[in-house]
Parts: C-alpha cells; sequence; structure tokens
C-alpha cells in the first residue's frame, strides 16, 4: 500500500511538472515575430524600416536639441547596435544635434509585444526614450494616445519611467499613469525594455519584471485610444521642460543611447 502510494504520488508530481511545462512553452508560441532590426549590418539606419523626425523646434518640451535627417554623427549602426548619438554642435539655431528614429509608415502594429535591448547615456541633460504614437494622420496628442516604454532622465540617474498619455490621463493636466523601476547599471549594461499590449491591457517591464500595468477601464476613446495603429520611436532629447529641469552639463557630450536590438511580436 505504501508503495502504491509513492508511485502515485510520484505520477502526480510528473503530471503537475509536465502541464507546467507545457502551458510554459504553449504562452511562449502564442508570441509570432513580425517585425525586428538586429543591427547586423554597417552604416545608416535601414531605410526600409526606419524614417527620421527631423527638426528643431523644441517638441512640445521645449527641447534644446535639432533632429537631423540621414546623419551618421547621429544615428548609424556599427558593431551589432543602432548608435543614437547627442552632439554639442551648431547646427541651424540649435547648440546640439541628436536622431529620433520613427517606424511610421513602415513599422505600425496594433497590439503585440515589443521588446527593445538598450544602454542608455548618462548626464544632466539627458533625456532617452523608447516610445509609441499613435499613427492617425495628423496626429492629436494626446488625445491619439502615447505609450512610453522606456525614460529616462540624466538628473536622476537609475530611475526608469514608464507612462502613458491620452486626452484624460496626461501630464499637461497632471493625470498621466505613470511608474518608475530602478536600474542603477542602465549606462553600463544592456536591459531589455518591453511593452505587451492587447485591447483590455499595457503592461511594461525591464528584463521581464513587470512594474507598470494600465488597464482599459472601457469608458470610451479619451481613457483609451489604444485600439489603433501606433509605431515606434527612439531618440535622446537635450534638455527640456522635464531632461532639463537642472540644466544641461555640455562636458557630457557626446553621448550615445545603444540599441542591441527592436523585435516585435503579436499573437499567433
Amino acid at each position: 500500500m505504501v508503495i502504491f502510494l509513492r508511485f502515485f504520488l510520484f505520477l502526480l508530481v510528473i503530471v503537475l511538472i509536465f502541464g507546467f511545462m507545457s502551458r510554459q512553452v504553449a504562452k511562449a508560441h502564442d508570441w509570432k515575430l513580425v517585425w525586428s532590426d538586429d543591427f547586423n549590418y554597417e552604416g545608416l539606419p535601414d531605410s526600409s524600416k526606419w524614417n527620421y523626425d527631423v527638426g528643431g523646434n523644441g517638441w512640445g518640451n521645449n527641447e534644446l536639441e535639432y533632429y537631423t535627417h540621414a546623419r551618421k554623427e547621429n544615428a548609424r549602426v556599427e558593431n551589432g547596435n543602432l548608435v543614437i548619438e547627442s552632439r554639442m554642435e551648431d547646427w541651424e539655431d540649435k547648440k546640439y544635434t541628436s536622431a529620433r528614429l520613427v517606424t511610421k509608415g513602415k513599422g505600425d502594429w496594433k497590439y503585440g509585444k515589443i521588446e527593445v535591448r538598450a544602454k542608455l547615456p548618462k548626464g544632466i541633460g539627458s533625456w532617452p526614450a523608447i516610445w509609441m504614437l499613435g499613427s492617425t494622420s495628423p496626429l492629436h496628442w494626446p488625445d491619439d494616445g502615447e505609450i512610453d516604454i522606456m525614460e529616462h532622465v540624466g538628473y536622476d540617474p537609475g530611475a526608469i519611467h514608464a507612462s502613458v498619455h491620452c486626452k484624460k490621463y496626461n501630464h499637461v493636466i497632471h493625470t498621466q499613469k505613470t511608474a518608475i523601476t530602478q536600474v542603477p547599471d542602465f549606462a553600463d549594461k544592456f536591459h531589455v525594455y518591453s511593452l505587451e499590449w492587447d485591447a483590455d491591457n499595457i503592461s511594461i517591464s525591464v528584463d521581464d519584471k513587470k512594474y507598470f500595468p494600465f488597464t482599459n477601464e472601457h469608458t470610451g476613446y479619451p481613457a483609451w485610444p489604444f485600439d489603433q495603429p501606433m509605431h515606434l520611436l527612439l531618440n535622446i532629447a537635450v534638455g527640456g521642460n522635464w531632461g532639463g529641469q537642472k540644466g544641461v552639463d555640455d562636458s557630457i557630450f557626446p553621448i550615445q543611447m545603444l540599441v542591441d536590438y527592436v523585435r516585435v511580436y503579436q499573437k499567433s
């Protein structure tokens, strides 16, 4: 009888372990890679995947940089990484240059999982971001939605921010939904900044550790404009309303954000 019970318990444990592993495998297989750039080439970013936002108009935040177009000093691929570089140099009427890469028109997705493995710049005045905007044309901000997968301001080193912005919830009216996690080695090591997004939930993580949830309250477009295609943006801003709150340390330049890969998955 004792031998039978032991054998039964052994079988039960095996069944439970097998069931757990099967669920994990099935969960992993739910995601299908639909768009990626692993930056295994040299030169300018792949023009079939990336566009540029160009200009020095402050971008609604009184930023100090001029975003250039297809200029290797500000955006290039080398040694397996995308390099976005901000420099202190006179350009047009600005003191700093940088790059803002966007996938609009070449990568627009409704729902999915987005992973960006990156190493961030440091220094007072730096403001790197990995984020998304609604792909509507023209875009009405904040009504058409913004998802900030990663933001970091140099005067607060190691504090990684995730947020969403929409008509009901945004920083202009002090209602934005946001969260902070600490990544002390943000500038020394690569980390994976990721978003999972469906019709009911937005979840943002660092290295698979979720720290920012946002749920669809089903009250309409002002609170949830996220049932439409959105595109990805990668950039380093200089100064601005948030990034420049403690000024800009000119001794830090040039600064770089290195991106090892960008991968977009959707449910299969």
